[in-house]
């Protein structure tokens, strides 16, 4: 807690009537969400900045929060997306040649309503065991409402998310030596995804989740890129069927996280919602072709049932080590391919950083047989 602060006295509601207690940080008000927990030892920033936490209070695992600060340059969206945050312990003094301001300072700034000085262990234990849950974090004392509280977070549920996290209009972003004119599909995506193709010499345009197929193909990329981002995927009917359609032109396409989910179901497959979903920058997945274990970065509530993919249409690539969800797909007959996880994660690991490489392979093939 800072020093010489006054210790203002924060609540953890859970739908089930759970109340745990601890101090205030950051804004001071209540708010309602999903409660996740993610296990990333570092990367607190880019976790608060990621668009895929849009509607959900999230848990940070690891017991020391905000010990290097925040920096303008790290940030992975234009602002702070989570509805809530909690940490065991947040830390007032950072120390790292790059802090531009303290984690508290953040939160306020962004009006996002935290709590420190909670069993974060036994938070994510409960959200293991009964699998993610809506809740609230409050300055307000719950106790007198607490029947009618858990009415109002059995009844939350996050709605419009990729609207709400997508660009309102297309933005370009030019490399230095650009040989690739890339569409990036904006489901809500990390800016990390944009560095790595400018890094690779692709010119990005970013356009809305709302673009129709037709208006990405009078682009004439040379390559499509469908972003990550927040939410159910089977809700995001229209874009599903922009991309049935873009599936049937000769175009390259590259798909990260919920882009993965929803280039699937565009293809037949189904998706199912995780108890607790993958969140970290830990989670092991086996590439099967190369018979490879990689560390990897993820953010997700959702999967693709393994055995939904039709084998004459696409074939699963990648599963996850620790339980054997979908993690990739490689379509058969068709230059596109998909992960669940993130490829250009920041803050790390970069272990699979390769599939840039392949994307850029795919789109100089494609360039030599037209």
């Amino acid at each position: 807690m800072a020093v010489n602060s006054p210790i203002i006295k924060a609540y953890i509601v859970l739908e089930d009537k759970t109340v745990m207690e601890g101090e205030s940080m950051g804004a001071r008000g209540t708010t309602i969400g999903e409660v996740v927990f993610s296990t990333g030892m570092t990367g607190y920033q880019e976790t608060l900045t990621d668009p895929s936490y849009f509607g959900q209070i999230v848990t940070q695992t690891f017991p020391l929060i905000g010990n290097y600060g925040i920096n303008s340059e790290d940030y992975e969206g234009v602002k702070s997306w989570v509805k809530g945050y909690i940490v065991r312990e947040w830390c007032e003094l950072p120390s790292n040649f790059r802090s531009e301001e303290t984690l508290d300072k953040f939160l306020r700034e962004q009006n996002i309503i935290g709590i420190c000085g909670v069993d974060t262990r036994h938070l994510t234990k409960k959200l293991r065991e009964h699998g993610v849950m809506n809740g609230m974090i409050t300055t307000e004392d719950p106790y007198p409402r607490l029947e009618e509280i858990a009415k109002e977070l059995k009844a939350f549920a996050i709605k419009d998310a990729v609207k709400s996290v997508s660009v309102k209009s297309p933005q370009t972003y030019l490399a230095q030596n650009g040989q690739y004119k890339v569409v990036l599909y904006d489901f809500g995506y990390k800016k990390n995804i944009l560095r790595s193709l400018n890094s690779k010499g692709c010119d990005v345009i970013v356009v809305p989740s709302c673009t129709t197929a037709q208006e990405i193909v009078d682009m004439h990329p040379d390559g499509i890129m469908l972003s990550n981002g927040p939410g159910d995927p089977a809700e995001n009917v229209e874009i599903i069927e922009n991309l049935k359609k873009l599936m049937q032109q000769d175009i390259p396409i590259f798909g990260i996280c919920l882009g993965h989910q929803l280039l699937a179901l565009a293809n037949g497959a189904k998706s199912q919602k995780l108890k607790y979903g993958h969140r970290g920058s830990n989670q092991p997945v086996k590439d099967l072709k190369r018979d490879r274990t990689y560390i990897t970065s993820q953010n997700h509530g959702y999967a693709i049932v393994n055995d939904s993919v039709d084998p004459c249409i696409g074939q699963v690539s990648h599963i996850n080590a620790n339980d054997q969800t979908c993690e990739g797909i490689r379509y058969v007959n068709r230059r596109a391919f998909t992960v669940q996880f993130h490829p250009e994660a920041s803050a790390g690991p970069k272990d699979s950083a390769y599939l840039f490489d392949e994307f850029i392979s795919m789109m100089e093939e494609a360039k030599t047989c037209r």
